[in-house]
């Protein structure tokens, strides 16, 4: 028995864990087939990292203030943004403004200055779907960066058993990794663990705001988009992508995952939702969780 099933495992091919597709089965599936894993990019690594720089830079700046403590344990770094804020008199506008560290910009409004569009969850528009993920402001071009998949990254040889009874956030990649995107129950409290095991002192190593309805990354929303339908073809599809060792270290405060294991010596998984096509103000993404990988 546990041999048929280990067989079967072994098997398949679909981008989400089993318990998510018996869930869908019942509905009409639409496949998407990607012919090779190497082939499996819409876009480039380095577009994908230009776009989480440039956005977490402007998520820093906006909250600069707030951000001197933490500058103070790095004088390298800091001492970029004393140059950053010599040549963009905004900034020193925005400190001396700021004395109750109220940030002037929402983390939407900078994500709408920054990369043009702004997104948020709210009802879905497909029946009994729940949540969805819309486009509430600007317009999102083809092939740039949407959204991020966050949570627990966990080794295919990791434990995630519990972790995974009804629930149908489990993400798995290419190579069998699984991102464990729940922001309830067991994962939330595994998440928060594990983020707090790997903080050092006052620098956070990943993102817990996801988890609450307070985001600090507006883009750590992608565990919520729906799967595509008939009526609704996908306009985004899911990328892997792993962060570079090289990372600003002072960004990582905004990076939604965390690895389950502490002593992973690879670079952090990631998964970003890339736009397949323009996608304006009001419509809802939607992507393809049966991506077939030969």
């Amino acid at each position: 028995m546990l041999r048929a099933l280990r067989r079967r495992w072994e098997a398949y091919k679909y981008r989400f864990v089993p318990w998510i597709a018996l869930n869908l089965g019942r509905k009409r599936r639409t496949l998407r087939f990607v012919p090779e894993g190497s082939k499996d990019k819409t876009v480039s690594d380095e577009d994908v990292l230009q776009t989480l720089l440039k956005t977490f830079t402007a998520l820093f700046v906006n909250d600069l203030r707030r951000q001197t403590f933490l500058l103070s344990f790095l004088p390298k770094v800091k001492s970029k943004y004393l140059d950053l804020q010599k040549d963009q008199p905004e900034i020193n506008q925005t400190i001396d403004d700021s004395h109750q560290n109220q940030i002037i910009f929402s983390p939407e409004d900078v994500l709408l200055h920054t990369l043009g569009f702004s997104i948020t969850r709210r009802h879905s528009s497909l029946i009994s779907a729940g949540t969805g993920v819309f486009v509430t402001k600007g317009f999102v071009p083809k092939g740039a960066v949407v959204s991020m998949y966050p949570g627990t990254v966990y080794e295919k040889y990791e434990p995630i058993f519990f972790q995974s009874i009804g629930n149908p956030f489990i993400f798995r990649c290419i190579d069998g990794v699984l991102i464990d995107g729940n922001d309830k129950g067991i994962s939330k409290v595994i998440y928060r663990s594990c983020s707090k095991r790997d903080q050092i002192g006052p620098l956070k190593m990943s993102d817990v705001f996801w988890l609450t309805t307070g985001l600090q990354n507006p883009l750590a929303v992608g565990q919520y988009v729906n799967n595509c339908s008939p009526d609704k073809a996908a306009n985004v599809c899911y990328q892997e992508f792993d962060v570079p060792e090289n990372f600003p270290i002072e960004f990582k405060q905004y990076l939604p995952n965390i690895n389950y294991c502490h002593e992973i010596q690879r670079p952090m998984r990631c998964v970003v939702l890339i736009a397949l096509q323009d996608i304006g103000p009001g419509e809802e993404l939607f992507s393809n969780y049966y991506t077939i990988i030969n």
